[in-house]
């Protein structure tokens, strides 16, 4: 069964370590590539918030960004690797991060169980809102702890979690 309370309590912790893994990167930090294929911090921020527009529409909401804007972050976009038309800065991004958990905190808040036991249909796969939403938050955490590495690519050497 799946808690409302908790899962939001989970976004904001993600939240809260995508800000700890941001503290003290500049925009251009952001931008670092790996020598692999994979993609800069900006572009990992910036999924997180495309996904998270998606949860906002589930949830009957407007989206945060423009398609625009989510074009460039979506899944399976090219790589982020310099000031590229249209990209937003780590500060802006993590404004937009804090706008998405505060409008999706306060619609969970308003939810119920039987809201999230409300089937769905996402392309003919049936399921519940809250199996949904619980796919989501896994998909987002596993974006989160890439900001790890992606920290570290910026020359920081520190644990932000331990």
């Amino acid at each position: 069964m799946i808690d409302i309370e908790y899962l939001i309590q989970s976004f904001q912790r993600n939240l809260q370590i995508i800000h700890m893994q941001a503290d003290g990167l500049s925009h251009e930090d952001s931008l670092i590539q790996l020598p692999f294929r994979g993609n800069c911090l900006n572009w990992v921020i910036g999924h997180v918030i495309t996904y998270r527009d998606r949860i906002l529409e589930l949830l009957g909401e407007e989206p945060i960004w423009e398609e625009r804007i989510t074009d460039l972050y979506n899944r399976g976009s090219e790589p982020i690797t310099s000031e590229d038309e249209g990209i937003l800065t780590l500060a802006e991004l993590l404004v937009d991060l804090e706008r998405s958990q505060e409008r999706m905190s306060t619609v969970l808040v308003g939810m119920n169980l039987e809201d999230f036991n409300k089937e769905i249909d996402l392309n003919g796969n049936k399921m519940t809102l809250g199996q949904r939403l619980f796919f989501l938050y896994f998909h987002e955490t596993y974006h989160v702890g890439q900001t790890e590495y992606l920290r570290q690519l910026a020359g920081k050497d520190d644990a932000v979690i331990s």
